[in-house]
């Protein structure tokens, strides 16, 4: 999953100062009496109902982020819906149950084991006899050998977004027969259940050019219960039609239809009829849920009775009083479009009514990511401090309460709670602890009201009512500054409405000064009462911010005012501001008021976090990944194969061969040699127990070094069709596409695990 979500594998191809190794963490083992992993915090709720109850035919209209630009999941372009075609579409040995755990798809595979580990690991498997492609021919030695060698890294004309796995394989061949497949390895590789899922036919994997071009917009052949059918580019639409060659329990549906449809106006595709299912925010969430209770829409201004007579009448009235008939035209057409507006949302209430929410938790969470590589943050004792001021209790519950869904914190880099990997190992850092963020703070040289250092940039507007009597005298607007910058430096309980009673108290003083410079008499008493209002507005908000500092709720773009306040930190004449940086867009709601929590927390500590929101597309290319950012929120897909997927996001960064720094995924730049060697043990021991163990170990590493702090599992909110059996929010499982349809007349699904 990119870090906003996609599948992992679709994109992963690609106190005193303590270092992280002088930490003693204890070996976390699998042995325990009571497994570490538990259960998942939310189940499945998927509408789960018997396929007898299940009609047949029918389109499922499902609505996905984008049309892919390449169905080719071993790309560096794929994304969710690639990986979302591939699973109808394509043979998997392994698929994912409810825990998150690989399982054997028994469609494709009998069973496959390690068979030798001297002097090689050899892995046998043995496909189901019935397994064939589209094109009738079976699936078998052929397909794997040449899925082998276009990924095993050897062959650079081969366009590859990853090689894990694959580039230990010494020699794949043909078994006893023509249903065995016979894989040997170079190395010990822990994790081979992850390969040939999905499995690729050789017409596709056996050349370069094919490869690289064959498998972008089409797939001609095709092995799963569903085949592709076609790719609308034109109406942003990929359709999928049930496979008549499909040997196993076939599809109940005729097709389903993938819809490209953002994520703000699927609430309105939902009511208009044209999807059926669909991934929703928050404030869906909420539109559906009201509709459900079936709760009175707001009524019109102007209600069904209104018609265009009593406009005529009112644009009358209007002109007989003097009013310019232009403007009251203006009135007339603006009323009419709000009570369209609110009609047209009216229908839509309605229409949502035959739709509910289903809700579970994505196999993904949300992280602080801190950046180690310069600045306040390249000290592990601030990062240290960063963390230990979070309240992850609070920062989950102000995500997932409002919605119905286990607000617990995350206590693994590695894994999620319910797969096999899975232990909290949070306390190698430690939980919310003031005082101990503070001594780590004083012990890296951060003291609280230390003096500074005036740093003015160029063009910089001084904070408060001096700075916009300044932007007042040179022509411009002292109100409006910079809307995507912020800094914010005070204890978040005072409300930052002051600073709009401080700007308009402002605003009210400086027009009573320039009434009175260009007419005394005039201003009079009036003037002085309007003053006084305003004085005292000013002393309300000043009330509102006591204890705060300087500057701490300035309008947005203002910097923060020479001279810290008492318990904000300063070093070397510099104070300690964090640069925190956002996406700005719709449905980037929710980070933002996390981001606004943790603000909150770090003030309380004496730390400054200068907080801007940048554009969604360069979001992540140009800040997270160029490490442009002190402070930032994204997501990680939590692997079944943490082993081999998770090691690029935090391996040690190391010197390239042009002198830059190859960071592969880890963007905090935060790295240990001790971590690298435990993924390497992990990856090449073959007892399961023991490569849990030493995942576990990792994580432990990795909490202790501060580079990223997990904060929750990310909701996941699906709108469906009331009767839409076996689809919804499928949690950590494959979904099982051949058993999805509407249900019969009359049938009714069981309750979900998470309703249960």
């Amino acid at each position: 999953m990119s870090p906003h979500g996609v599948a992992l594998r679709a994109v992963m191809r690609s106190v005193a100062f303590l270092s992280a190794g002088a930490l003693a963490v204890p070996l976390l083992s699998g042995c325990s009496s009571e497994d570490p992993a538990g259960k998942p915090l939310a189940g499945q709720d998927i509408g789960i109902a018997e396929r007898s109850l299940v009609a047949d035919g029918g389109t499922l209209r499902w609505a996905v982020d984008s049309v892919p630009d390449t169905l080719n999941t071993f790309q560096s372009d794929a994304d969710a819906t690639t990986t979302r075609v591939a699973q109808a579409v394509l043979p998997a040995m392994y698929r994912l149950d409810a825990n998150g755990r690989p399982q054997v798809d028994a469609d494709y595979l009998e069973k496959a084991e390690v068979v030798e580990t001297e002097p090689r690991q050899v892995v046998l498997y043995k496909l189901n006899q019935q397994a064939v492609w589209s094109d009738g021919r079976e699936i078998g030695a052929a397909d794997f050998a040449a899925q082998w060698r276009a990924l095993s890294g050897k062959d650079s004309a081969y366009w590859t977004a990853r090689n894990a796995g694959y580039d230990r394989i010494e020699k794949i061949e043909r078994g006893k027969n023509d249903l065995e497949v016979k894989v040997t390895f170079a190395r010990p590789y822990a994790d081979w259940k992850s390969l040939f899922s999905p499995l690729y036919p050789k017409d596709v994997m056996g050349t370069p050019d094919s490869f690289n071009d064959s498998a972008r917009k089409k797939l001609k052949v095709t092995a799963g219960p569903f085949a592709l059918k076609k790719v609308d580019r034109k109406d942003d639409e990929l359709t999928l039609a049930r496979n008549p060659r499909w040997w196993g329990r076939p599809a109940k549906l005729d097709e389903i239809v993938l819809r490209a449809v953002p994520r703000d106006k699927r609430a309105a595709a939902l009511a208009a009829g044209s999807l059926d299912l669909a991934e929703i925010d928050p404030e869906s969430v909420k539109r559906i849920t009201v509709a459900a209770k079936g709760r009175p829409s707001a009524t019109p201004l102007m209600g069904p009775g209104s018609n265009l007579s009593a406009a005529d009448s009112l644009r009358s009235w209007a002109v007989a009083k003097g009013t310019d008939e232009d403007a009251a035209d203006e009135e007339i057409s603006a009323r009419e479009k709000q009570r369209e507006e609110i009609s047209a949302y009216a229908r839509q209430q309605q229409a949502l009514r035959g739709f509910e929410v289903r809700r579970s938790l994505e196999p993904a969470y949300t992280q602080l990511a801190l950046n180690g590589a310069e600045g306040p943050l390249a000290d592990e004792r601030v990062r240290r401090a960063v963390a230990r001021a979070l309240d992850r209790e609070a920062l989950a519950s102000v995500v997932l309460s409002p919605l119905g869904l286990p607000a617990e914190p995350v206590g693994s880099h590695l894994a999620l709670a319910g797969q096999a990997a899975y232990a909290d190992n949070s306390g190698a850092l430690g939980g919310q602890d003031t005082t101990e963020a503070q001594a780590l703070l004083a012990d890296a040289g951060w003291v609280p009201g230390g003096p500074l250092k005036e740093e003015k940039k160029k063009g910089e507007k001084a904070a408060g009512a001096k700075g916009e009597k300044a932007a007042a005298e040179d022509g411009e607007s002292g109100d409006d500054g910079d809307d995507d910058t912020y800094i914010v430096g005070e204890d978040d309980k005072a409300p930052r409405e002051a600073d709009k009673v401080l700007r308009e108290a402002d605003k009210v003083l400086r027009e009573a000064d320039r009434e009175k410079k260009q007419d005394p008499k005039k201003h009079g008493k009036s003037g002085d009462g309007s003053q006084h209002l305003a004085q005292d507005g000013k002393q309300y908000a000043n009330k509102l911010k006591q204890g705060g500092a300087p500057g701490a709720y300035a309008p947005r773009g203002t910097a923060a005012p020479v001279g810290a306040a008492a318990g904000m930190l300063a070093k070397d004449g510099k104070p300690l501001t964090l640069r925190f940086v956002l996406p700005s867009g719709p449905g980037s709601q929710t980070l933002r008021t996390v981001a606004d929590r943790i603000s909150g927390m770090l003030q309380k500590v004496g730390i400054r976090t200068e907080i801007t929101e940048v554009a969604d597309e360069s979001y992540f290319k140009d800040h997270v990944a160029a490490g442009q950012f002190d402070l930032a929120l994204y997501s990680w897909p939590a692997s079944a194969f943490p082993a081999t997927d998770a090691r690029p996001i935090y391996a040690k960064p190391v010197p390239a061969a042009d002198g830059s720094l190859n960071v592969e995924q880890n963007y905090t730049r935060v790295g240990t040699d001790q971590v690298d060697q435990l993924f390497d043990q992990a990856v090449s021991t073959l007892d399961e127990g023991e490569s849990r163990g030493l995942i576990r170990k990792a994580d432990s590493r990795i909490w202790a070094a501060a580079g990223s702090i997990p904060l929750y599992q990310r909701p996941q909110l699906t709108a469906a069709r009331k009767n839409i059996a076996n689809a919804g929010a499928f949690g950590f499982q494959t979904p099982v596409y051949e058993d999805m349809g509407f249900l019969k007349k009359g049938a009714h699904p069981s309750a979900s695990p998470s309703k249960k």
